[in-house]
């Protein structure tokens, strides 16, 4: 699946839901299905800077995509890095630099977050962004 099809997918998903509690339950339900990050990627270097909360983020190179693990200790942001590992994970690096951002805006993400947690969130796109650039550069 490409990354608009994804995040056509995850708009679909917050759709069915009436109103912000569902979707706050739903974004954290995504956050605890998270695969974990290996332990060895929880380093101060992988931590996203801009987040209120503990945020790490790794990204390796296999292949042509790069697939991205992450964790967080608050259990909402860990929810919100959820939704952008799916968007992100498994993606050519130039797919990632190019990609649409306006879902998050389709499921109201940002307008419902606290102005910390929308910087934080702004923060993750970025780093995973960076990533994108680093590997796109590199090859």
């Amino acid at each position: 699946m490409d990354i608009r099809e994804i995040q056509e997918e995850i708009v679909d998903e917050f759709s069915m839901f009436d109103d912000w509690e569902e979707r706050y339950q739903y974004v954290i339900d995504l956050g605890n299905s998270l695969p974990l990050i290996d332990e060895q990627y929880k380093t101060e270097e992988n931590i996203i800077k801009g987040c209120q909360s503990k945020v790490w983020l790794h990204g390796e190179q296999k292949d042509d995509n790069i697939v991205f693990t992450a964790d967080s200790d608050a259990i909402l942001t860990k929810g919100i890095i959820a939704i952008l590992i799916r968007v992100f994970s498994n993606q050519k690096a130039a797919d990632i630099l190019e990609a649409n951002m306006s879902f998050i805006d389709e499921i109201g993400l940002k307008e419902h977050l606290s102005p910390t947690r929308a910087n934080g969130l702004v923060s993750m796109i970025k780093q995973i962004k960076m990533y994108a650039l680093a590997f796109q550069a590199k090859n």
